[in-house]
């Protein structure tokens, strides 16, 4: 019998397939404006992304399609949801949510919009989270309530390896942009407040790297935590991260490895990784 509650979100969530299936969680993808073409996130190819950030074509994002959530609320109310929960990327960072919200006005069933108050996966788990309340028989107030606080608990910290990206797409603070463009100096960077910020600067990628892992040990110290490990065509680098985090916080519920979304990637350059540090 389908669930009397669904749960919507947009495709910066950064999720796996295998996730977004096994938990029923509907997804709707944002835009990206490659040169003049205006495409579906979920239909550029990282090959593609990295050819025209290569050829420094001009990249940017865009919230999705007119009427696309719309759309994914009546699929939903189709398929027997009596409410929505629909959970999304922050607003500092993209319109989507303004579009979610006059989708909802239009919805034959009320939608409960959520602000994740980042993207990638603190997105991610906050939709994850309340798409297991559902599944498990839990009502549309608790499953709002608690997409909303694991979104505000949650904590990303980011590796790049050039501020470039983020500056060409106005994504990062007044305080990031005082960052230096030295080759060898590594930023590392959070979201606060829906805003980009610095937490540290590194000389070297491996000394870096090690400080964003002793970070995400100290916030999961103590503390009952879904971890995730984001990257932008570092597959590899992902992995070894992942395994030097299993190995420091053994006592994560949920280790998630996922390639961060085509709008997040043409943010952020290859070779980013991020690692989300959620409590449950």
């Amino acid at each position: 019998m389908p669930s009397r509650v669904a749960v919507v979100t947009d495709s910066t969530a950064s999720l796996p397939a295998r996730l977004v299936e096994r938990f029923n969680i509907i997804t709707v993808p944002m835009q990206l404006k490659i040169g003049t073409e205006l495409i579906d996130e979920a239909h550029v190819p990282t090959d593609r992304l990295l050819q025209a950030l290569e050829a420094q074509i001009p990249i940017t994002t865009q919230p999705p399609a007119p009427d696309a959530f719309f759309w994914a609320y009546q699929d939903a109310w189709a398929k027997g949801a009596e409410t929505i929960v629909s959970v999304h990327v922050t607003p500092t960072l993209s319109p989507a949510t303004d579009a979610a919200k006059a989708a909802a006005a239009k919805s034959r069933v009320p939608v409960f919009i959520v602000d994740s108050h980042s993207s990638g996966m603190t997105l991610g788990f906050a939709a994850l989270a309340a798409a297991r309340i559902v599944q498990t028989g839990g009502n549309v107030q608790h499953a709002r309530s608690v997409a909303e606080r694991r979104g505000r608990d949650a904590r990303v910290l980011i590796y790049v390896d050039t501020l470039h990206y983020l500056r060409q797409a106005g994504r990062v603070s007044a305080a990031a942009k005082l960052f230096g463009d030295a080759l060898s100096v590594k930023p590392l960077l959070t979201v606060v407040n829906g805003e980009v910020e610095p937490f540290g600067k590194v000389v070297g990628r491996e000394r870096a790297l090690s400080k964003l892992v002793d970070k995400a040990v100290a916030l999961a110290y103590g503390r009952d935590v879904d971890l995730a490990v984001e990257h932008f065509a570092a597959e590899k680098e992902g992995r070894e991260l992942l395994l030097l985090l299993q190995k420091r916080i053994p006592h994560a519920r949920d280790i998630v490895l996922t390639q961060v979304s085509a709008a997040i990637g043409a943010n952020v350059g290859p070779g980013a990784l991020a690692v989300t540090v959620s409590p449950f």
